[in-house]
This record gives C-alpha cells, structure tokens and sequence, in this order.
C-alpha cells in the first residue's frame, strides 16, 4: 500500500497536477488509486472535470457510504472531493478525542480496495493536513522556483518533525520535486541552488525537474489529464523520469545520491 501526502505551505506549486498525474501513471501500471482531496478549494474536481453529488464532508461527518462519495476520474483512479464544506469538516473534528488519527480510523475500514492513496491538502497547516500526514506518513514536496515556495517547503518538513515529536509517529518527507522549471530565468537558478542545499541538509532526495510548460495550463482548462490531453508533452516527459525516481523510493531501491543534484532541474535528453 502507498501512502502519499503531497504536501507545500505556499499554494501554486502544482500539487494537484502532480498528485493526478502520479495517480494515473500508478493507474496505467495496473494499480487501484484513490485520491483524497482535503483542499477546500476542491482543485482535483476542477482540474479533472468531476460532478461527485457528495463530497469528504459527507463521508467525514454524516458518515454517507464511501461508495457513494467517491467518483471515478479515469480506469482505477477514484477520487473523494473537497468543496467549500471542508472547513466545516475540521471545525467538526475539533472536539474529538485523539483527532489527529481521523483519517487512520475512517480510511482503514475503506483502503483494502485500493494500491495506492494520495491526498492533496491545502497549502496552510490546519487539522485535515494533520490527519492526513498522520495517515499518509510520507510527505511529497512540489517546489516551484519563487522563494516563498522554497519556505512553504521548508515550513511542511518542520511540521512533519513537530507531528512525529509531538504524537510519536513516524512521518518522513519522501522527496522533493522542482517544479515550474524554466532556466532562462534567473531566479530558477537562485531557488535552484538553495533547493539543493535543503536537500543536502535534510537528506530529501531531489526528483527530476518538471518543466514549464503551457500545456499544464491548456489541460486543465480542459479538465483532462496530461496524459489523455498531450501524451508528447515536455512537463509529462519530466514528471515520467520523477515518477520512476519516486516509485525507487517507494520501493526502497537506492535512487540517485541526493547530492547528486546539477542536473535535478534539467531534464536529460537521450
């Protein structure tokens, strides 16, 4: 079973292209995805195109049937959607006992259907971000090339330390992924450099760079997948290479040192 929060404290950093795109690679690859959204912008069922009659409230609060919350995005990709009702639903966990471990409760009884669990969460430490690191204990950081995306990266790797301090639980921040990539620009080589000295210093391993790209921009206008909109495209060349890295990760096999980071951002061409 893989766990996976996608997680940054600065909003605008693709995490909800990466998090569907990574889930259609693992659907591709024969593995059962469910995607929970905990943003309350519901960015997944903009960007995907989906019309769910129920949403996470639903399920979290009024305990409605996962069957009937969740809708399908593509061929082994379920997704449960967030709306403008999420901030309702944190405000209803506030007063539970032991709320942090929500998500481990109500996801258990629900996950053996499933190969994989992603959760995009919303770019500011609240409670659901909480449960769902909690839950997913490996933490994936989209960083795109502004400084105040770096910070938001480095804000979700101090909050994965204080929750593993504080509720004694092992959450790790899995990799880091640059994002938004354009050498032609001098800041991506500022944000770059000071990319690589926080992986250094944290040891988080580096993925490959995803690219800018218009075309990211074109398919979610017309809510599809990158892969379904344009298979030939320069960003989903680069997120394939990171997926691989990430999926070495996952499995345990050594990837590239996490030093190793002059080419993180420019994606090879062979």
């Amino acid at each position: 079973m893989i766990r996976l929060v996608i997680s940054n404290q600065r909003g605008g950093v693709a995490k909800t292209t990466t998090v569907a795109t990574f889930a259609r690679y693992l659907a591709d690859g024969g593995r059962r995805v469910l995607i929970i959204d905990t943003d309350p912008q519901g960015s997944m069922g903009t960007v995907l195109g989906l019309k769910p009659t129920k949403y996470l409230h639903d399920f979290v609060v009024y305990n409605h049937l996962f069957k009937d919350c969740v809708v399908e995005a593509t061929p082994g990709v379920d997704v449960l959607c967030g709306n403008r009702e999420t901030v309702k639903t944190e405000g209803h966990l506030m007063g539970q006992v032991a709320r942090e471990f929500v998500f481990n409760n109500l996801f258990a009884q629900v996950e053996s259907g499933y190969d994989a669990v992603l959760i995009d969460v919303a770019p500011s430490i609240n409670l659901l971000q909480t449960c769902a690191m909690v839950y997913g204990k490996r933490l994936l950081i989209p960083v795109s090339m502004d400084p105040l995306s770096l910070q938001g990266a480095a804000a979700s790797i101090e909050t994965a330390r204080m929750l593993s301090s504080l509720i004694r639980t092992d959450i790790q921040p899995l990799a880091l992924l640059p994002v938004m990539v354009d050498r032609r620009l001098q800041i991506t080589e500022v944000v770059s450099e000071s990319l690589k000295e926080l992986s250094a210093r944290t040891r988080i391993p580096l993925l490959h760079g995803i690219r800018t790209d218009t075309t990211v921009t074109k398919c979610n206008r017309a809510k599809r997948f990158l892969a379904d909109f344009e298979p030939r495209s320069k960003a989903l060349e680069d997120y394939h290479a990171a997926f691989e890295e990430l999926m070495s990760l996952l499995n345990g096999t050594p990837g590239k040192d996490e030093n190793q980071t002059a080419e993180t951002a420019t994606p090879s061409r062979t």
